[in-house]
């Protein structure tokens, strides 16, 4: 039973790590593109300033929401559900 439950905590810390490392990465490569955006629209406008960083800002609010909810089922469910399958095939069989 012990091994069972770190099992859980060290699935849960990687889990988490893994989830934060591609959540970054994601917003990341979503706010490049969107900057690309802004610069193909606004050629005169190119570079860092106030209206670019509001476009962006304005533009990733939605894709926060549906970022959180693939990663969640991504990240932390699969693999778990993987983990528990295995665990009870191999103990309970």
């Amino acid at each position: 039973m012990a091994a069972l439950v770190r099992l859980i905590i060290f699935l849960i810390i990687a889990e988490t790590v893994f989830y934060l490392l591609l959540r970054v990465y994601l917003r990341s490569l979503r706010t490049e593109r969107l900057e690309d955006i802004w610069d193909a629209r606004h050629p005169d406008q190119a570079g860092n300033n106030p209206a670019r960083r509001e476009f962006v800002r304005k533009a990733l609010v939605g894709f926060e929401k549906t970022l959180k909810v693939r990663l969640l089922v991504l990240v932390f469910i699969i693999p778990t559900l993987a983990v528990m399958g295995i665990v009870y095939l191999v103990n309970w069989q």
